[in-house]
Formats: C-alpha cells, sequence, structure tokens
C-alpha cells in the first residue's frame, strides 16, 4: 500500500520506517528542511536503536522516501498518517493541536480518492471528530474516513513495539477504513496480534488510559519504597511478590526517581484536562501527577541526608541524565530537577550520559558533561545513579572507589546489591531497600 506519513518526529519516523519493512511504499513529511535533508543524508535526528539501520535498508530498497512536500504523496496514498507533535500547551495543560489541525487543513486539498486519515498523533477525546470536520469543510467533494490508530511505542524499544505489539487499535464505524487499515497491518497476522476496533472516541482515550495506569503504577511502587525505607522492608522483593500475580504483573513496578519522558508527563496531565472538562474528577490521576512532581526533587533530598545534610562545596557525579535507557529523551527527566535542586544547595554537578548529553546542555546549566562515567565520578564527593543503562550495571568498582574522595554511593535505581557494595567498601543506599 502506498502511505504519506506527516511528521518526522519520534512516532512518525519509526512508524513510517517500520511500515516501509513490512513492504509498503511509505513517504515521510515535515517542513523543516534542515530535518528532511538530514534524513536523505542518512542522519537520524532522534537516538533509537537498530532505527538508522532500519531507515537506510528501506531507503536503499526503495520503499523509503523523505520530502518537504505533500502534494504528490498525498495524492497517491491509501493512507495518510498525523504524527506531528502534540505538546503540552504552556498555561493551563491541555495538549496543543495547533499541528494536528493545520496538517487537515493541509490534506484536505490533495486527496484524491477513497482516503484513510489516520491520527496516529496523541490526541484528546474529540479530536478526530474535529478533523474530519475540517477535511470536509475544506474540501466538500473529498471522499475520505478518519481513523483513530494511537501508538504504543516505548523509546529504546519502539521498533520492536512496533513490529511486535500487544495489540493493534483501530477506532472508525467506517468499514472500508476498516479494510485498509487491517491491510496495512496484515504482516502482524503472523504474530496473531489482536487488531481492536472501536469507534474513533473510544480508541482516543484508550491511549491516554493506558499510559495513566502504568503511570499509577510507577507511582503506586514508589510510595511503596518510601514505606519500605521506613519499616525495613525491600521493595524488590514486595515487587516480585505482588507481580507475579497475573492479575498485577511485574511490568512498571520497579522503584525509583519518578517517571519522565514525552509521554508519561504530558498524558496524564491532558487527561486530567480532559476529565476536569467533562466535570469528572480524576482524583487518581491527578494524585499521581502531584506524587510524582515531588519525587524527583526528593530524590535530591535523599542525596543531601546521605551527605550528612549538607553538600555545599561538594561535587556530585551523576551516571545517566536521559529520562530512560537506550534514548536521549531529556523531556522531563527526574534528572533536571535532581540537578537543580543539589545546585540550589550548593553542590557542583559532573555528569554522563551515553546518549543524551547534547539534549542535556539546553536543559540543566553549571554541570560539567564529562567524556565518560570515570570522568564524572573522579575526585567527586559521591556518585548518584539516576538512569540504569547497561554499562553502569558492571562499572570497575575498584577503580570507582579509588576515584572518588569518598566512597559514596547512592542508587536510584537498585541496580547493585547492598551486600555486595558494603563488601566493596562503599557507603550505600538505593531507592526502597532497608537491608
Amino acid at each position: 500500500m502506498r502511505v504519506a506519513m506527516i511528521g518526522t518526529g519520534y512516532v512518525g519516523l519509526v512508524s513510517g520506517a517500520c511500515f516501509a519493512d513490512f513492504g509498503h511504499t511509505v513517504t515521510c513529511i515535515d517542513k523543516a528542511k534542515d530535518k528532511i535533508d538530514a534524513l536523505n543524508a542518512g542522519e537520524i535526528p532522534i537516538y533509537e536503536p537498530g532505527l538508522q539501520q532500519l531507515v537506510a535498508k528501506n531507503v536503499d530498497e526503495d520503499r523509503l522516501y523523505f520530502t518537504t512536500e505533500a502534494e504528490e504523496a498525498v495524492r497517491n496514498a491509501d493512507a495518510v498518517f498525523i504524527a506531528v507533535g502534540t505538546p503540552t500547551r504552556r498555561g493551563d495543560g491541555h495538549a496543543d493541536l495547533t499541528y494536528v489541525y493545520q496538517a487537515a487543513e493541509e490534506i484536505a486539498h490533495l486527496i484524491e480518492g477513497f482516503t484513510v486519515i489516520v491520527t496516529k498523533s496523541t490526541v484528546p477525546v474529540g479530536t478526530g471528530d474535529e478533523v474530519e470536520a475540517i477535511i470536509a469543510k475544506a474540501n466538500p467533494q473529498a471522499n475520505f474516513a478518519v481513523v483513530s490508530n494511537p501508538e504504543f511505542l516505548r523509546e529504546g524499544a519502539a521498533i520492536n513495539d512496533f513490529k511486535r505489539p500487544d495489540r493493534v487499535v483501530v477506532g472508525t464505524e467506517n468499514e472500508e477504513a476498516v479494510k485498509v487499515m487491517r491491510e496495512l497491518y496484515r504482516p502482524l497476522y503472523l504474530n496473531e496480534t489482536p487488531i481492536l476496533v472501536t469507534k474513533r472516541r473510544t480508541s482516543e482515550l484508550i491511549k491516554y488510559a493506558a499510559n495513566a495506569f502504568l503511570a499509577v503504577k510507577i507511582t503506586f511502587i514508589n510510595e511503596i519504597a518510601d514505606l519500605c525505607e521506613k519499616v525495613g522492608g525491600n521493595v524488590q522483593e514486595v515487587s516480585r511478590g505482588i507481580g507475579l500475580d497475573n492479575r498485577i504483573g511485574g511490568k512498571f513496578l520497579h522503584a525509583g526517581p519518578g517517571y519522565g519522558g514525552s509521554c508519561f508527563p504530558k498524558d496524564t496531565l491532558a487527561l486530567s484536562k480532559i476529565g476536569a472538562d467533562a466535570d469528572v474528577d480524576l482524583k487518581i490521576v491527578n494524585s499521581v501527577i502531584e506524587v510524582n512532581n515531588r519525587r524527583k526533587s526528593k530524590m535530591a533530598d535523599k542525596v543531601i541526608e546521605f551527605m550528612g545534610g549538607d553538600v555545599s562545596g561538594k561535587t556530585i557525579a551523576l551516571l545517566g541524565l536521559a529520562f530512560k535507557p537506550n534514548t536521549d529523551d531529556m523531556r522531563d527527566a527526574p534528572s533536571i530537577d535532581i540537578v537543580a535542586r543539589l545546585q540550589e544547595a550548593g553542590a557542583s554537578i559532573r555528569a554522563f550520559d551515553p546518549a543524551s548529553m547534547k539534549e542535556a546542555e539546553h536543559a540543566m546549566t553549571n554541570v560539567l558533561f564529562c567524556d565518560g562515567p570515570y570522568h564524572a565520578i573522579e575526585n567527586a564527593d559521591a556518585v548518584v545513579i539516576v538512569t540504569e543503562w547497561d554499562q553502569f550495571r558492571a562499572l570497575d568498582l575498584d577503580r570507582v572507589h579509588n576515584l572518588l574522595k569518598t566512597p559514596k554511593v547512592i542508587d536510584l535505581r537498585n541496580i547493585y546489591d547492598t551486600d555486595y557494595m558494603s563488601e566493596r567498601g562503599f557507603t550505600y543506599t538505593s531507592v526502597g531497600r532497608a537491608y
């Protein structure tokens, strides 16, 4: 099939490359000429494992194209995906749909024959109705259907998530559009991937509900971690104990410094605003937002307390800055709040992250960004593990011990064993493990 992908951000680029790898002909469209020029030169603007190779393969095999000109690609497309950004709107927390509606307006004048318009961007309930109205008003003769097809891509594992999803959600009551969507995702048939067809508004709500529920799990186990520290429990064992219950499951039950990234903070806030607009008080979602926001700076307070209550004049080494491993995404990363609070308390910060330091330079100031973990640790008074990159899981601990002024380690991701670290001569603390 022929696909036009409007937007070459994270979702658009990954989705476009994966559809091309399914065998479809995909044209990715973006107004940013520098981005399109870079993509045509083989440069990938985001860090995502395997994406550069996937893009190169499908470009070489003439299935994947990049352009700033939408006309030909949209006119020939069986399906046009809207995969533009929907950032939090400044001032009120609602999702900003400016780019979605602009894309709809432009598409309206270009489509020919029956065309499925697919909202891949994360959008509030009712957005599909507005997209449909925009296109119908701009081109009354247009033969089209608007479908909601939310993405469920995890940064760092996006290609696998697209090709081996738990489910594909398709929101439409148009049978012809359903046929087109089933054909687009037909390669997933061999994996017996469920395709859930719902009404459009239900589909739009599924994405927000899914992300909010996962945010609830993260926030819940973080609060249990706090309780474990007070009463002598071990949050990792609690997580395993409840996660083995099939009704709960073990995923997203890892205690840490709070969630961040491009999805959970934005989507929980947007869902809260959707509820408020509908006069529904989403108390659980609102509490999750509040607790998670507090937790990030609370982790800095944990560091300060561990350092004897005073970090003024101290040098703290941070390992990991991105909100999670295998990404360079710094949006709402806990490290931002941790650094700001430690600096406010008088500490100097040295930091290293394998992928996100360029992005981190825009998110924090007065930080010495280092060439590697040992460079960051050298002559520091303590090291804080903020992001659980694989390369931090097996550090040369003798070298770490020798490089630190004082052998203090604050492990906010629980990647080391407490007894082992004590045996190696470290003063060590972690999250939610009293033993």
